[in-house]
């Protein structure tokens, strides 16, 4: 994994607002939990340079469908390290617009550097709800033994150019039915996600699982 891993590499407009409600991310935060305890969510020295890693979202209602306007909530900004999350952690995407590389977001905190990317999850299927991104070095490194889609390694994470990598894997592998994609460029990444946050993190818990055994 490259030095500036983890950090955030489109241009952010971003606007100080007050927290959501902490009821709006109650199921969100029971899985960021879940995967902090499980390491697949967290921060190392050892690993990455010592940067946070992992985050979740969930798209917000009213679920209006508009490409690059699929409004949602996710993690903010380096908080991978933190034990426990409440709603100042949580910020909203508003718009992201991979052609621009820019994201437009408002809340306590900025947004995660893979906002992109779980926006482009949304564009690709207006029934998703629920967007993680691990890292697991046992699901990554057993990729291809368990059939698992995975972008181009020489694209990085957090690009406009990965983008059009999760297009791809929607268009040309099963990774819609699979819910899961391995992130072939960055280190132990993998996103998984669903109609519901239960079939998002059954996903990865299932591939966790199939990777040990």
């Amino acid at each position: 994994m490259k030095l500036e891993d983890g950090v955030v590499k489109f241009q952010q407009i971003f606007n100080v607002r007050s927290p959501l409600e902490r009821d709006l991310i109650k199921e969100l935060n029971h899985w960021r939990n879940i995967f902090y305890e499980l390491k697949l969510i967290g921060q190392d020295k050892s690993r990455y340079y010592g940067a946070g890693y992992g985050n979740v979202s969930q798209r917000l209602f009213p679920y209006d469908y508009l490409k690059n306007k699929n409004k949602f909530v996710i993690t903010g900004t380096q908080t991978g390290g933190l034990a426990e999350l409440d709603e100042s952690h949580y910020t909203t995407v508003l718009e992201y617009n991979p052609k621009r590389n820019l994201v437009i977001a408002e809340g306590p905190i900025k947004a995660s550097s893979e906002s992109m990317t779980h926006g482009t999850v949304y564009d690709l299927d207006k029934d998703i709800r629920f967007v993680f991104h691990a890292h697991s070095p046992e699901i990554w490194k057993f990729s291809r033994e368990l059939n698992i889609p995975i972008t181009n390694k020489n694209v990085e994470y957090g690009t406009p150019e990965m983008t059009e990598e999760v297009e791809r894997l929607f268009r040309e592998t099963d990774a819609r039915d699979k819910k899961i994609f391995s992130m072939g460029g960055h280190e132990d990444g993998i996103i998984t996600f669903g109609n519901n946050s239960h079939d998002a993190g059954s996903a990865m818990l299932d591939y966790l699982g199939k990777a040990r055994s």
